[in-house]
């Protein structure tokens, strides 16, 4: 059983900054690559930045390019979403996900983390 728990999220004024994090447990994997998703209420779910986890090599969605950095602590199997200048509409769930070595899809995801941003 693979598990990813997400953490910090919270409540934040707009233009304030969050960091979250994603511990990975239970059963070890290689993996290809973690990502972040979010998800706002009547939205559907989108992606928000991801990183090759052997490589570091990361991608962002266009909205958070320059205000939100991804990062991982291998040692650790942790990725973080170090969300910074926080908008209003940044508001969503936020959810992990790992995909692992050979499989083309996040096969993984977290229970997700709410991060509310007021203006």
């Amino acid at each position: 059983q693979v598990q990813l728990v997400e953490s910090g999220g919270g409540l934040v004024q707009a233009g304030g900054s969050l960091k979250l994090s994603c511990a990975t447990s239970g059963r070890t994997f290689s993996t290809y690559a973690m990502g972040w998703f979010r998800q706002a209420p009547g939205k559907e779910r989108e992606f928000v930045a991801s990183i090759r986890w052997n490589y570091g090599s990361t991608n962002y969605a266009d909205s958070v390019k320059g205000r939100f950095t991804i990062s991982r602590e291998n040692a650790k199997n942790t990725v973080y979403l170090q969300m910074n200048s926080l908008k209003p509409e940044d508001t969503a769930v936020y959810y992990c996900a790992a995909m692992p070595t050979g499989s083309r899809k996040y096969d993984y995801w977290g229970q997700g983390t709410q991060v509310t941003v007021s203006s």
